[in-house]
């Protein structure tokens, strides 16, 4: 990786989310597609990786290959539970949670083979919920105390859709920077 990429690019290297305002079917449908592909992505990359490959890093002061995979499965499994609460509940307020002291408890040590295994699943769980969902369960909404604002499942689904392509990112820049972080 060369010394002048910036930092902005090693943290966003498929971009900042841009979710936009009015959201086709055929974007929703590719957005669920990456929801569904993205574990076969993850283990593909990773399945084979050595311990010393894991503890690299795709940034200064980011976090290691091995952090980023559990994050995802801790963070995936928070919102499928934000979607199941915005569609049996009227604007449901979520709970927000610290994702960077998450990334340090010890279960982010653990093999990755653990977070693999949980990603398959809960993502054929989350993409049949999606698959189910109605145009008009894409319009329900839930609020974000952190955000201060009500956030609807269509813009909730093109961010979880870019943090899997996000964080893909992260574990290949990862790959790339064969420990130089």
């Amino acid at each position: 990786m060369a010394e002048s990429v910036d930092i902005e690019s090693l943290r966003y290297p498929v971009g900042k989310l841009n979710v936009p305002k009015d959201v086709s079917k055929e974007q929703i449908s590719e957005w669920i597609d990456t929801i569904e592909l993205f574990p076969s992505k993850v283990r593909e990359i990773t399945e084979n990786l050595s311990e010393e490959e894991l503890d690299w890093k795709y940034r200064p002061d980011g976090w290691t290959i091995r952090q980023v995979v559990h994050h995802v499965a801790d963070s995936h499994m928070n919102s499928i539970i934000r979607f199941k609460l915005a569609l049996t509940e009227e604007v449901p307020a979520i709970k927000p949670y610290h994702e960077e002291m998450w990334a340090e408890l010890a279960d982010s040590e653990a093999p990755i083979s653990i977070s693999l295994s949980l990603l398959d699943g809960l993502h054929k769980r989350w993409t049949l919920l999606l698959k189910s969902m109605s145009e008009d369960d894409f319009k329900r909404k839930l609020f974000h105390p952190e955000q201060g604002c009500d956030l609807t499942l269509t813009f909730m689904l093109g961010l979880y859709a870019w943090h899997c392509r996000h964080h893909l990112a992260h574990i290949k820049q990862g790959l790339e920077s064969a420990g130089q972080f």
